[in-house]
């Protein structure tokens, strides 16, 4: 696609190379950005101008209809088509269609300022892998952000990815940020909406990569129609990111929390029933204690299955005390486990059925009888549940490289380590 030459510091016609490689490529999200984009794309040229850099402007339309695209080709910049909707599908496009090491992002509204973007640049040059705005440690102008988003939606989400993640960030969900390319490369993104935000923050946080803030001034934006964000569409969709990247916080603690509880309120009451101020607590509350270790252990379970795949898939790192264990807890092992647990609960269910034949198989009074049939039954669960559990970790064990049909195309070409020569290559597809 050709670009207009407008200014031999920062644009050249396509095809033809400045003698100098481009070092920052300022990418533009738009989608019927007509009333401000121009203001944008000025602003990143007084930037590029004013510090020198060999830099290039890329506009990454999602869809527009109202001139958007012309008005950015006829300033010099250039159009990227992004072909699937959505916000990070088109900050995606841009990125990688750009030719610098260092990309700086920020929306089309008009309401973040790129003529100075330098600092950020700054920061990349200093080593900095990504580099992200804080609006609440510099200025947000008056009507510029809703006042949910600024006392409710934004430090609540913050929070949530500080402590979720251990990232040292106060504004998560800046719209202006820079980042390396190969920081980009590395991130392996994959959202199409709003949350891609929040998940190159949360990548860049796993990933161990070098994180810095730019304090910077919030606009009130000049579209003078609604924004493309949804108040609570959007704020969920990032929050349930942030939860199916956490499988610490989204399944083990609550898990444990109800594994716990279970279990001391068992082993209190599995003796006879208590009182605890005005309440009686007996076996129906047993019930209810035997029903919670079932669910904790359960989600734990859940926990483990889920980091373990995201380590496999390389969305998360490995994790030091996990991938230990997973050295020492075989199939094997997790299968003799959960066989111990049902032996334990066939012989405290055997002792209840013991006590049933001592009463010639009468009737017995069920406050006896079900301290020992509810942990029976818990046991024999727990069991159940940690072989078949053990079977599914080592199907998530075997590696891709062993099976073939586990890789991602659809049309694949099978060879042994011979190479493609070999005679027994044959072509496979999925179906």
């Amino acid at each position: 696609m050709a670009v207009s030459k407008v200014d031999a510091d920062w644009s050249w016609p396509a095809g033809e190379r400045d003698p100098q490689p481009v070092e920052v490529s300022i990418v533009m999200p738009c989608l019927n950005e007509a009333a401000t984009l121009a203001a944008c794309i000025q602003k990143a040229q007084s930037a590029i101008r004013r510090h020198r850099l060999k830099a290039e402007v890329i506009v990454a339309d999602n869809g527009s209809t109202d001139g958007s695209r012309a008005i950015a080709r006829g300033l010099g910049a250039r159009v990227v088509i992004a072909q699937e909707t959505g916000y990070g599908s088109a900050i995606r496009a841009g990125i990688e269609a750009a030719l610098g090491d260092f990309i700086v992002i920020g929306d089309a509204d008009n309401s973040y300022d790129f003529s100075d973007i330098y600092p950020f640049v700054e920061r990349l040059r200093g080593g900095s892998d990504l580099v992200v705005g804080n609006r609440f440690k510099g200025e947000i102008e008056r009507g510029a952000m809703p006042w949910t988003h600024r006392y409710i939606g934004n430090p609540v989400l913050t929070a949530i990815g500080r402590i979720f993640f251990r990232v040292d960030l106060g504004d998560f969900h800046c719209g202006l940020r820079g980042l390396r390319r190969d920081a980009y490369e590395r991130m392996g993104l994959l959202t199409t909406g709003m949350e891609f935000a929040s998940e190159m923050v949360i990548k860049a946080g796993l990933k161990g990569m070098r994180l810095a803030e730019v304090p910077i001034t919030l606009h009130k934006d000049g579209r003078g129609r609604p924004p493309h964000l949804r108040t609570w569409r959007d704020g969920w969709r990032h929050l349930r990111f942030m939860l199916l990247f956490s499988p610490r916080w989204l399944f083990v603690l609550p898990g444990a929390a109800l594994f716990c509880i279970g279990s001391v309120t068992s082993a209190w009451l599995i003796t006879g029933p208590k009182t605890l101020g005005r309440l009686g607590l007996d076996i129906h509350t047993l019930l209810v204690a035997g029903f919670l270790c079932l669910l904790g252990y359960q989600l734990i379970v859940f926990g483990v299955f889920t980091k373990v795949f995201a380590m496999r898939e390389g969305f998360h790192p490995p994790h030091p005390v996990l991938t230990k264990l997973m050295k020492y807890i075989t199939l094997e092992v997790g299968a003799l486990i959960g066989l111990a647990l049902m032996i334990s609960g066939l012989v405290v269910l055997g002792a209840a059925a013991w006590t049933w034949r001592a009463a010639n198989f009468s009737a017995l009074d069920p406050r006896l009888t079900m301290r020992e049939v509810i942990p029976a039954v818990v046991l024999l669960a727990l069991g159940v549940q940690t072989i078949f559990a053990s079977f599914f970790l080592s199907i998530l064990d075997i590696s891709a490289r062993k099976t073939p049909f586990l890789q991602g195309p659809v049309t694949r070409r099978l060879t042994q380590s011979q190479g493609d020569s070999d005679p027994s290559v044959v072509e496979a597809s999925d179906g």
